[in-house]
Order: C-alpha cells, then sequence, then structure tokens
C-alpha cells in the first residue's frame, strides 16, 4: 500500500495526538515491581512486598500520586535473569507500564539499567546495591533512592575501626556475584587506607544460594583470623550464622562483621550471639535512635506487625524510600510541567533534585540519580524484652562523609579517603534503649 500525501498527513496527526494524549493525567498510575517471592532472597523480599502493599493502599486512601492511584503489578525475581527480562518487557510493552521500581539482586539491577533506558521506563533501584551500576555509565531514566555498596561498606569500615582499632588478620566470605564481590573490593580498599599492612588470610565465595557452609567454616577455625567479613544477606546469610553457631565460630574470639545482619536479626533468633557488628543498609531499624518515637514510624511499625507478624526490616523501609521518593519526583514534576502529568523522563529529572524523607533521615538525590542516605551500624546484644538480638552502641554515620563524588569511580576513590574522618564529630552515638 502507498501513502497519499492526504493519508501521510492524517497518520501524522494521529502519532502526535496519540503522543499527546500519553501526557494525560492517566486513570491509574501502573507501576511494576521486583521483588524476590520464592528462594532464598524471599526472606526479606516477600517482607519488601508487603511494605508495598500496605503503603501503596495508604498513599491510594489519601489520593494516590498527583490525584491518580497506584496500581502494582509484582515481578518474582526469584525466576531468573533472563526471565525477569522477558516480565518487565512484557508488562511495558503489552500492559503499558512506564515506571518500575526494580530490583534487589545487583545482577538484576545491572541487568536491567539499560532496558528501561531503552524503553524510556521510569526505573526507580529501590534496594540493590553494586556501585558500578550509575558509576558505569550516566543514565536518563534511572535513579536508585537508596545507598549504595561503598557508602555501606566505608561506613561499615570506620565502625569496626572504632569498635576494634587494633586486628591484623581479616577474612571474608561472600556470595560469588556482583554483590558479593563489589562489596569486597570497596570494603577492603578502604581497609586497606587506615591499615594498609593488613593480611587477607582468606577470600572465600561460595555460589549464591549455598546450603553448607561446613567447608568455610573448617577453614575459618585453621586460620584463626582476628576479623570475619560477610556482606552475605537473606536466607545465605541465615544458613551461614545458624551453621557458624553449631561448630561454635562465634566463641573463638574472632569478631564478625555483617553488614546486613539487621535483616536477619528477628529470623535468626537466639542463633545470633553478643558482639557481631551488624549493619542496616542505610540507617534503617524499627529502634532507631533518632526515630524510634516518631509518630509516623511508630505508626508504620504497628500497621507492618499487624500485617505480617514481624518488625520492619530495612528491604520494607528501601520500598518505602522507594514509594515515597515516587511520589515526591511525581508531584516536583507536574509542579513544574504547570500541572499537566510529566512523562517519565520529567519524572527522573525531578527525582535527580529532590529531598524527601520516608521513616529515618532526609534523603537527598543527586545529580547522577544516587541517592545519599546515612548509615547506621551496632553490635549485637541480647536482652530480656525481646527473644532476639538488637542492635546496641549504634553510631550514624552521614552519607556526605562515605559517598563517592559525582563522576568519580568508587574503587579509586576510597583510596584517596583521609584517615580523619574517623575522628569526626558528625559520627554519632548511641546506646538501645
Amino acid at each position: 500500500m502507498r501513502f497519499t500525501p492526504l493519508l501521510r498527513v492524517a497518520s501524522a496527526l494521529a502519532l502526535s495526538t496519540g503522543l499527546a494524549c500519553a501526557q494525560d493525567k492517566p486513570a491509574e498510575l501502573k507501576i511494576g515491581i521486583s521483588t524476590f517471592t520464592s528462594g532464598a532472597a524471599s526472606v526479606f523480599g516477600v517482607p519488601a512486598k508487603a511494605a508495598a502493599e500496605l503503603l501503596i493502599d495508604e498513599m491510594n486512601a489519601a489520593g494516590g500520586i498527583g490525584g491518580v492511584k497506584i496500581a502494582a503489578t509484582y515481578i518474582d525475581e526469584g525466576i531468573g535473569g533472563d526471565k525477569l527480562l522477558s516480565e518487565y518487557r512484557r508488562l511495558v510493552q503489552e500492559q503499558g507500564v512506564r515506571t518500575m521500581l526494580s530490583a534487589i539482586s545487583s545482577g538484576n539491577c545491572n541487568i536491567v539499567a539499560p532496558v528501561a533506558e531503552d524503553l524510556k521506563v521510569l526505573n526507580v533501584m529501590w534496594d540493590c546495591g553494586t556501585e558500578k551500576v550509575l558509576e558505569a555509565k550516566r543514565y536518563k531514566y534511572v535513579v536508585r533512592t537508596q545507598a549504595n555498596a561503598t557508602t555501606e561498606m566505608v561506613a561499615t569500615v570506620l565502625y569496626l575501626l572504632k569498635t576494634r582499632p587494633n586486628f591484623s588478620t581479616i577474612a571474608v566470605v561472600n556470595q560469588d556475584y556482583a554483590w558479593g564481590r563489589d562489596s569486597w573490593e570497596i570494603f577492603i580498599n578502604t581497609l586497606k587506607v587506615f591499615k594498609p599492612d593488613v593480611k587477607v588470610v582468606a577470600e572465600m565465595f561460595p555460589k549464591l544460594g549455598a546450603a553448607d557452609f561446613s567447608t568455610e567454616i573448617s577453614r575459618l577455625q585453621a586460620l584463626k583470623p582476628d576479623v570475619v567479613l560477610s556482606t552475605s544477606w537473606g536466607g545465605d546469610l541465615d544458613t551461614f550464622v545458624r551453621q557458624a553457631g553449631q561448630r561454635g565460630m562465634f566463641t573463638q574470639g574472632a569478631l564478625f562483621v555483617m553488614p546486613l545482619l539487621e535483616s536477619s536479626l528477628e529470623r535468626l533468633g537466639a542463633a545470633v550471639p553478643d558482639g557481631i557488628i551488624a549493619g542496616a543498609r542505610g540507617e534503617h531499624y524499627w529502634a532507631h535512635p533518632e526515630t524510634r518515637d516518631d509518630p509516623k514510624h511508630k505508626d508504620f511499625i504497628a500497621k507492618f506487625k499487624a500485617k505480617t507478624g514481624a518488625y520492619p526490616i530495612y528491604p520494607t523501609y528501601h520500598m518505602a524510600q522507594a514509594l515515597v521518593g515516587l511520589k515526591t519526583g511525581y508531584e516536583a514534576a507536574i509542579k513544574a510541567n504547570a500541572g499537566k502529568w510529566p512523562s517519565p523522563e520529567q519524572v527522573a529529572e525531578a527525582m535527580r533534585a529532590m529531598t524527601f524523607t520516608a521513616y529515618g533521615r532526609p534523603i537527598k538525590m543527586r545529580e547522577d540519580g544516587q541517592g545519599l542516605e546515612d548509615q547506621l551500624l551496632g553490635l549485637t546484644k541480647r536482652v530480656p524484652q525481646y527473644p532476639f538480638a538488637v542492635m546496641d552502641k549504634m553510631m550514624l554515620v552521614p552519607a556526605d562523609l562515605v559517598t563517592t563524588p559525582v563522576g568519580q569511580l568508587s574503587p579509586a576513590w576510597v583510596k584517596t579517603i583521609n584517615p580523619a574522618i574517623l575522628n569526626s564529630d558528625r559520627l554519632k552515638s548511641y546506646d538501645f534503649k
């Protein structure tokens, strides 16, 4: 079929009208959310989904975002990277979803980000930690509403040195994929700024989803390192802690450092002894020393416990940050767009220039799409009020002290850190109450 000039004009008018209508206020804001609802990582993927359901219901009851109610569709990251991308594309291309919250896994964030850019979809990375995804490339449609591995690992090094400055050997047991490898690279490069003579006696990277850590534990018992780091999470971390405890590892003198342990404390119960350095991947904690008595935070904790029977953990707070950040970004973009419904690109642009607050300290977004999120760490302690360990001797670390500047790469930047930050008066300490 050949187009006549009249048909060409009609087709152009139809296309332009369709594009204009695409920016009209929609009947509902369709969003896709990827989280683990199966597999070892479901132990915090499922709570994150519960938080999303709770918060979206609350937002919708209050009018939604810009007067539009949210309709969420969930993708299980447990199906694997290829199927995740297939589902991601299906939501966008068949169901018209233009806003995605993805993902938990650092590996998944690395594969989702360029796809979001190709599809021109706003993608809020709501939980993944790899710093490389926003440092290796500048994206137009991709932002992250929480910290990355650099912020988390540098803060962990500071807390370790505040807690036990005198040690000479360290070993690592991390999951063998992007997060495990990246977080170790950042941690050890940072540590050597402060302790250049520290000796790494073992680097162990069991596969993601491993069920047996007997080989790693036997090696640790033979080498007897002063410090053992594990940035593992979810079911892997739970299994490692239980098996290490059964083998007596926590009574043999090593200081264990687990920057993601907060999410496992209630699940593990009595399996967690006193004296492990625990992190919250941000400053998320139901007993947060600054916000535990805040009425909005208390209300969230109570509603989440009523829904799930458990205290909220860091993935639930990351989900809250993503949703509050999304709402803040949409409303800023609507205002900048003279009240008209914004495009995904306009929302992404607004999100890169905003500050928002969920249930902790304010999150400041940068022009590269990276959120600046303070960090909370503490020492585990058993207390009579709870059947699980809590975080005591907590320290809050400001994000700007421990985050790679825009345009620089973390592995190189951490080597330039001024050791004087260890003595900064901005490092605030708190006891559990």
